[in-house]
């Protein structure tokens, strides 16, 4: 059974950085298209990063410049790095493997616990 555990969140002011990383049960790890999503509170699911199997990369306007998605496939993981952080970066976080695409996501496996990222001062 596939899983994502996600970590990393936390409480942190405008303008700071987190690191969330996600380990995915998933065999032959390398092979997947994975992403980063967010929910905001009474909003929908969206993907904000993606990164392919041989490393390109794409991201949602909003997020553009101030998330990095990288992965490491020997450790089976995926990260995300967020700088300049928002308030209205506020949201639960999960990864997953997609079969999509930035603007038609699919994400193709059930939804780990996520992480809390809070931006406030």
């Amino acid at each position: 059974q596939v899983q994502f555990v996600e970590s990393g969140g936390g409480l942190v002011q405008p303008g700071g950085s987190l690191r969330l990383s996600c380990a995915a049960s998933i065999s032959i790890f390398s092979i997947y298209t994975m992403g980063w999503y967010r929910q905001a509170p009474g909003k929908q699911r969206e993907l904000v990063a993606i990164i392919r199997s041989g490393g390109r990369t794409n991201y949602a306007d909003s997020v553009k410049g101030r998330f990095t998605i990288s992965r490491d496939n020997a450790e089976n993981t995926v990260y995300l790095q967020m700088n300049s952080l928002k308030p209205e970066d506020t949201a639960v976080y999960y990864c997953n493997s997609d079969l999509g695409s930035l603007g038609r996501p699919r994400a193709q496996y059930s939804w780990g616990q996520g992480t809390q990222v809070t931006v406030s001062s």
